[in-house]
């Protein structure tokens, strides 16, 4: 008697099951991916932190003006502290070196007196495009 060969066919998991795979859950971890990987997400830190140093304010999303406040405040911080050691640090992250001597120089002295917030942000409404919700991120006077 012949013994009969049966082809078994590969059934494809559902699309949830397929997703849950290649997507870990991120519990408990902090900050926002913005569609991006680390290496450009933090390039695009630095330069917006550093377009708001140069103009005083700039124009972007909630999020992402969440996300740059404290990383701007933190690079006023170690201009009011002023050591060598700070400059440096606030080189390494801002991307214009003309922007570090403004910060130093300009910006700091005039946040001698404050504790911390220097930036406000104030919600715009919504871009027309995509109705994501815009703001603007600006130093305070």
């Amino acid at each position: 008697m012949a013994a009969t060969v049966e082809t078994v066919t590969a059934v494809p998991k559902p699309l949830l099951l397929r997703l849950r795979e290649k997507q870990p859950v991120r519990h408990k971890l902090s900050g926002r991916q913005f569609g991006r990987a680390s290496g450009p997400r933090k390039a695009m830190y630095r330069i917006m932190v550093t377009d708001l140093l140069k103009h005083g304010q700039i124009k972007t999303t909630v999020a992402k003006a969440k996300e740059i406040g404290p990383l701007a405040e933190k690079m006023i911080t170690l201009g009011k502290k002023g050591s060598l050691h700070d400059r440096r640090q606030a080189a390494a992250f801002i991307t214009d070196k003309s922007i570090v001597k403004s910060v130093f120089d300009d910006i700091a002295p005039r946040f001698k007196g404050r504790a911390g917030g220097y930036t406000r942000i104030t919600r715009l409404g919504v871009r027309a495009g995509d109705a994501a919700e815009m703001a603007l991120i600006e130093l305070v006077d």
